[in-house]
């Protein structure tokens, strides 16, 4: 059986050779994550809807101009970033930040004594939403989609050591954002 690059390689081929139903594959494939990093970036679900169509009708308009020099998910997402950048300026839609500077150094990622079962979903979309975009983007790439810190600087254009310190930050924040709504819940 093919992995899964065997596959996308398959579909790629297929697809340039004129065969459109073979775009069906990378929609079913990359759905979710399109919706992901839309939302991440305009921090609603129904632009980032928007969002993400519009990236797979990009995407495959331009599909001669992909030359497999990266995986197809890493072009295809550094498109989803870049319509979702242009959808917020285009909306000029203000964002809520945090600014704050954090005095407990809070280790990476450790948020098992902050979270019950029950809650980790809500909360944890709650506060990507709260977050600086940029901040989620990083954290949603590197957690959620398990991309290098190599692939999420050829997706963003973002240094590596640009993308270390957001992702330090950005954890800090999921976790303060976190501990704020559970004292309001309280």
């Amino acid at each position: 059986m093919a992995n899964s690059q065997d596959q996308e390689l398959i579909y790629l081929k297929r697809l340039t050779d004129g065969d459109e139903s073979a775009f069906r594959y990378f929609i079913k494939t990359y759905q979710d994550m399109a919706f992901t990093i839309a939302v991440s970036i305009v921090k609603d679900d129904f632009i980032a809807q928007e969002v993400a169509q519009d990236a797979f009708l990009k995407a495959y308009k331009g599909i001669k101009s992909f030359n497999q020099q990266s995986r197809f998910k890493t072009w295809f997402y550094t498109i989803v970033m870049n319509e979702s950048l242009l959808r917020v300026k285009k909306l000029k839609k203000e964002f809520l930040s945090f600014n704050e500077i954090y005095e407990a150094d809070i280790p990476d990622g450790d948020f098992s004594n902050v979270l019950d079962e029950s809650d980790n979903v809500e909360l944890i979309n709650s506060a990507f939403k709260l977050m600086l975009p940029n901040e989620s983007l990083v954290l949603r790439l590197f957690y959620l989609e398990e991309e290098s810190i190599r692939d999420i600087h050829t997706i963003t254009g973002l240094s590596e050591a640009n993308i270390k310190v957001l992702l330090h930050r950005a954890r800090k924040s999921m976790l303060h954002i976190i501990q704020r709504q559970k004292r309001v819940k309280q």
